[in-house]
């Protein structure tokens, strides 16, 4: 199984940009995506899941519901996360995950998801 994140990069405060997840190697029925990231100093924390098999399809913190969108390529297994109005506060390393399903509050841990890409980091500066 291969996650690769990638679309990070510098952007100024109230910026945006769109990160991108390919998936390879999965099992055809994987439908749960998730995206932490980790700020220097803190602990990983929940971005935003999707799982498309579930009854509830998006899940995001609160501190990015409303800016962040977290969306998938029918066609391909790739996921992304748009990103729009970034603060500073939103500069970390930014992980996606991935594993068959997640539902409910399960979808929100990062126990949940058994399968991890390397990281792509975000830098929100002027």
């Amino acid at each position: 199984v291969q996650l690769q994140a990638f679309g990070g990069g510098l952007v100024q405060p109230g910026g945006s940009l769109r990160l991108s997840c390919a998936a390879s190697g999965l099992p055809a029925s994987s439908s749960a995506r998730g995206w932490f990231r980790q700020a220097p100093g803190k602990e990983r924390e929940f971005v935003s899941a999707i799982n498309w098999r579930g009854r509830r399809s998006t899940y995001y913190s609160d501190s990015v519901k409303g800016r962040f969108t977290i969306s998938r390529d029918n066609a391909n297994s790739t996921v992304y996360l748009q990103m729009n109005s970034l603060k500073p506060e939103d500069t970390a390393v930014y992980y996606c995950a991935a594993d068959n399903t997640c539902s409910g509050y399960g979808c929100y841990r990062a126990s949940s998801y058994n399968y991890w890409g390397q990281g792509t980091q975000v830098t929100v500066s002027s």
